[in-house]
């Protein structure tokens, strides 16, 4: 029975009897034929974007080279070699722990983020002084003092930079200012923000290792790109050769950027201006959360400057 003859049948009374019976008939067939279709479309999408999203990591030489493995395995098996084979097998049996080492920041990242989508997030104002970093932005940038101010959401940053001096203050704009001065004993490196209050000044952040990066950007701005990379941490710059303002998240640095710029994003990444009140519903908090994972697959797949 083809796609005509099933239009044909459906046009009487008896014919959509038929075409139900049709089905019953054949549902085994329909639902494994459903199921492959849904099965092969889902592992082509994650792998997909699981690629692209390893390409710009520092892990993708060792993702090249399991691949190799993979070719090499097939043509060794393909050829009866079982010598070789048994050593691959026993080199693979270490593959899982190898993969779970060398992308520990790559899945905290991923991990922290699926723990911060709206679906899973409490409806809470965000602690953090937005103002006070935003005074403390602008003070800076006129001044043209070098400075890059990290705040901290689920990851813990100074796990990553064991760097730092703990200062544990209220989280101010003078504070901050006093801290970048250049005659401050603290103000080379970086600062860290928890909630309200400056936990760390004068810390150390990694440096990024992509080579697609523009080559004109200073160490501050290439810290910056590389803390955001390995943690979900939000990276405030300001540069002292020309006072620009830049921030930095999941890789991405938006360069030359206005007060309200900052301000906007700061209110929205951290949800500091959903009201205590209000309740959304759970289906609102899950449009939101498959909505905030299309725009995190789309910054991990283009994660480039952008400037204004």
């Amino acid at each position: 029975m083809n796609a005509v003859d099933l239009m044909l049948l459906t046009a009487e009374p008896k014919g959509i009897e038929v075409v139900w019976q049709w089905i019953q008939d054949h549902a085994e067939i329909i639902k494994a034929t459903l199921r492959a279709i849904v099965e092969i479309s889902a592992l082509a999408v994650v792998f997909y974007y699981m690629f692209n999203y390893l390409q710009r990591s520092r892990g993708w030489p060792v993702v090249v080279g399991f691949m190799l493995l993979l070719a090499l395995y097939s043509m060794i098996t393909a050829l009866e070699l079982n010598v070789l084979r048994s050593l691959l097998n026993q080199l693979f049996l270490f593959t899982t722990v190898a993969i779970l080492i060398i992308f520990q920041p790559e899945l905290r990242r991923l991990l922290a983020v699926l723990g911060n989508l709206p679906l899973f997030a409490a409806n809470e104002e965000s602690p953090l002084d937005v103002d006070a970093v935003v005074q403390a932005t602008d003070r800076l940038s006129r001044k043209r003092v070098g400075s890059i101010m990290a705040i901290e959401q689920l990851v813990d940053i100074h796990q990553e930079t064991q760097s730092g001096v703990l200062i544990d203050s209220a989280l101010t704009a003078e504070m901050l200012d006093s801290i970048f001065m250049p005659q401050s004993p603290l103000h080379d490196g970086g600062v860290i923000i928890r909630g309200d209050r400056i936990m760390y000044a004068s810390c150390i952040f990694p440096l990024t290792r992509r080579i697609d990066v523009n080559r004109t950007l200073g160490t501050r701005h290439r810290a910056a790109i590389g803390l955001s990379e390995e943690t979900d941490a939000i990276v405030v710059i300001v540069s002292e050769e020309t006072g620009d303002i830049s921030y930095c998240h999941n890789g991405a640095l938006y360069s030359k950027v206005e007060l309200k710029q900052l301000k906007d994003f700061l209110l929205e990444m951290l949800k500091a201006e959903v009201k205590p009140e209000e309740t959304r519903p759970w289906l609102a908090r899950a449009k939101d959360s498959l909505r905030d994972i299309a725009d995190m697959i789309e910054k991990k797949l283009r994660p480039k400057e952008k400037t204004k």
